[in-house]
């Protein structure tokens, strides 16, 4: 996401102990390889071209990795873009020399050239890998995947599981991706938006169901600015997970809305007659419509079950002393409609017209490039209060590598679920805790790629 070379990147943290060492390339180091390459999509009807797009396999979604929990994964990354490119593992707390982040954790991978992931997976739960490099043209081409971490007892009782990648494509009219990723207009606003949306790479997703059938639907928002806003037809259920942390008690399934990069993890009981199609629905400015449909079969048996159990608990670090932990704050400033007049960029303050000749149209505390020094320096194991005020009329999705944290409600101080990613909306102010137990430099940015890339990303630094 970030324009920040190398050269310059390291200039800024030259001479700090705690630098990470760039990992070498790897080179035929046997492991399963994952490739990003050039491809085909049938993402519009039959009667338009199939779309070209880059994808993970040169498919999308690129290929589905499952893991059992507290396992290593390993996969050679293999480059056949005409870009630089990378994985970074969302959500996932592994070690920092592995997030994937160009310029920051690792040197980008350039083209025909290959880089060996290797690392445990300590957390259960829905996740998924991405570029972060470019990414708001690279994922906007297709390159994404799912990765999923299996519960190693404790799973629920169900009688299949959907993986749902929700996107949205900003297609033309021969169903071509259209390529103007830098469009400033779209930084400046909500962020790249799309003409046409698809679940798992189809404009048309449906699975034949049974009446009574419970279904685990792990459901994720790979698009580049789009937020869903989610209700089921013909379907019960409960929310049993967020950004692959499982809930201490299920929550009843009503609607549910996912910024770009959240997951929720549903149990659903379908509950329409044979004949009938369970959906799952958007509710858009425009009007409500199905992403996804499940037509209803006869039953497998004639009622239906209790409640489920709670999933098992992800061995996430409690949190320390709330109340006397260190407090920073982090103010989101600009974009269009914003009053927002300059920013500190490249060493000094400029204006808003020379900001966005740069490409840089967002600040965080008055800096809208990536800041010499980090936000905050945490010792390990220190508990960390972060207060971000949405000072924009835009929303922002606030994501933090490395780590999983909680919000600190307003009415009353209590703490909300462990989420790796944070929506905020226009005018908002929310506090979030996490205890900084994972060594190494991580991103604190807006998941609406556009944004990010348009100058709201900062860093925090663990010791």
């Amino acid at each position: 996401m970030t324009r920040m070379t190398r050269r310059n990147f390291v200039q800024t943290l030259a001479g700090t102990a705690t630098m990470a060492a760039f990992p070498a390339r790897a080179q035929n180091t046997g492991a399963p390889l994952l490739v990003a390459a050039p491809g085909t999509a049938r993402l519009a009807p039959a009667d338009y071209p199939e779309t070209a797009i880059w994808g993970y396999g040169g498919a999308v979604p690129g290929p589905e990795l499952r893991v059992p929990q507290g396992a290593r994964l390993t996969r050679q990354f293999v480059n056949r873009l005409p870009q630089a490119s990378g994985v970074h593992w969302h959500g996932i707390r592994i070690d920092n020399a592995m997030d994937g982040v160009a310029y920051m954790t690792q040197d980008p991978v350039e083209p025909d050239e290959a880089f060996l992931y290797d690392f445990t997976l300590p957390d259960a739960g829905t996740y998924w890998y991405h570029p972060h490099n470019r990414t708001y043209e690279q994922m906007a081409r297709g390159l994404y995947g799912a990765l999923i971490v299996e519960e190693p007892d404790g799973a629920p009782e169900i009688d299949g599981e959907e993986i749902l990648l929700l996107d949205d494509w900003r297609l033309t009219e021969d169903a071509q991706i259209a390529d103007d990723f830098e469009n400033l207009h779209d930084w400046a606003h909500a962020g790249r938006l799309g003409n046409w949306i698809t679940v798992n790479g189809a404009g048309s997703w449906s699975r034949p169901t049974a009446r009574n059938d419970r279904l685990r639907l792990r459901l994720v928002n790979v698009a580049n600015a789009r937020i869903f806003t989610l209700s089921g037809q013909n379907m019960s259920g409960w929310i049993v997970a967020l950004d692959g942390m499982p809930l201490p008690v299920p929550q009843p399934f009503d609607r549910v809305v996912l910024a770009p990069s959240q997951r929720v993890d549903l149990i659903v009981d379908l509950r329409g007659e044979a004949g009938d199609e369970a959906l799952l629905i958007s509710h858009e400015r425009d009007g409500s419509f199905a992403l996804a449909g499940f037509p209803i079969g006869a039953p497998r048996r004639t009622v239906g079950r209790a409640a489920p159990a709670p999933l098992p608990p992800n061995p996430v670090t409690p949190l320390g002393n709330v109340a006397a932990a260190r407090r920073v704050e982090l103010r989101m400033e600009g974009g269009a409609m914003g009053g927002m007049r300059g920013a500190m960029m490249g060493g000094r303050m400029q204006d808003m017209r020379a900001m966005a000749a740069e490409g840089k149209v967002w600040a965080f505390n008055g800096r809208a490039d990536m800041p010499d020094t980090p936000l905050i320096e945490a010792d390990r194991g220190e508990t960390i209060r972060i207060a971000m005020q949405n000072d924009t009329a835009w929303p922002h999705a606030m994501h933090l590598h490395g780590h999983h944290f909680r919000q600190i409600r307003d009415e009353d101080g209590s703490l909300g679920p462990l989420r790796d990613t944070l929506l905020m909306d226009r005018g908002e102010t929310a506090e979030i805790a996490f205890v900084a137990d994972n060594p190494g430099d991580w991103l604190l940015h807006c998941h609406m790629l556009e944004h990010a890339a348009g100058g709201m990303m900062t860093w925090l630094r663990v010791a």
